[in-house]
């Protein structure tokens, strides 16, 4: 008889060579939790209770092969809620979590509100369940992340208008309402950086989500900034998720583009990984 430990077990001495103990392990409960249906109090108090799953073998190669469990299972945890995710759609963060917990306690007044880059719609549908009075929108250049995003906000009752655009070309032409706030999460991994990520998210997340020039890493932050600049009420900002090698160069190209009133903040690894600039 196969138990509940006996698959954990499986799963984490698998995982062994990927992750470290405590990471292998999490994953496991994360796994068997979404895959069996189980609240992981379940798994804790009651480990030796008759457990089989369904694809268990394929998804355990998968696991194996280091695809990230969030793919495996297609689903993640975003700030409270169950978000949809699949292969070629980033992963949301917990750092991500931090940047929309910013938002949500510095700018209840915020009434319009863009998300550009939404991938699995995390950010903008949270936003808009947190300020039900706030309109969201949101952008992404990938169909397959405004297909996630659409399913995830209507799966939540998120009410999200979602458009396609390009951050880099004509995020000011499909949007031209005015906004209170841009937030973003975009790429910022420079290229030379990308040998020392771990596997699973190096070989398996969207590398266009990811990363950016080496002779450019301010890429898209620069791009967007610009874009805010016709796109933003007077007084309107930025939010945007960080590099944390990233917070020198940044306020000083924000303010060559017309910002001010910059504040970096640190996540909890103490890492500066979050900026807001206002709009002069």
């Amino acid at each position: 008889m196969t138990t509940r430990r006996n698959i954990l077990d499986r799963i984490a001495a698998t995982l062994g060579p990927l992750y470290d103990p405590r990471e292998a392990r999490s994953i496991a409960r994360f796994y068997v939790s979404e895959a069996a249906q189980l609240p992981v109090s379940a798994l804790l108090a009651d480990p030796d209770a008759p457990l089989a799953i369904d694809g268990f073998e394929e998804d355990l190669a998968r696991l194996a092969a280091g695809c990230p469990v969030q793919y495996v299972t297609g689903s993640a945890d975003f700030f409270g809620r169950r978000f949809a995710v699949r292969e070629g759609v980033l992963i949301p963060r917990p750092e991500t979590e931090e940047l929309v917990a910013w938002i949500v306690a510095d700018e209840p007044q915020a009434r319009r509100i863009l998300d550009v880059g939404t991938g699995s719609g995390c950010i903008a549908a949270t936003l808009a369940l947190e300020h039900p009075g706030a309109e969201l929108y949101a952008a992404d250049l990938s169909e397959r992340a405004l297909e996630t995003a659409d399913g995830n906000c209507r799966a939540l009752g998120a009410r999200v208008t979602l458009r396609r655009a390009d951050a880099l070309a004509d995020l000011a032409d499909r949007f031209p309402e005015r906004f209170d706030l841009l937030v973003s999460n975009p790429p910022y991994v420079p290229l030379p950086d990308r040998a020392a990520m771990h596997p699973n998210v190096r070989d398996h997340e969207p590398a266009e989500a990811l990363f950016v020039p080496d002779d450019d890493p301010l890429l898209f932050y620069r791009a967007i900034a610009r874009a805010g600049r016709r796109m933003l009420a007077p007084g309107g900002k930025l939010y945007f998720e960080i590099y944390h090698l990233a917070g020198d160069a940044l306020p000083g190209m924000l303010s060559g583009e017309g910002y001010d009133t910059l504040r970096l903040r640190e996540d909890i690894n103490g890492k500066p990984r979050m900026l807001c600039a206002r709009l002069r």
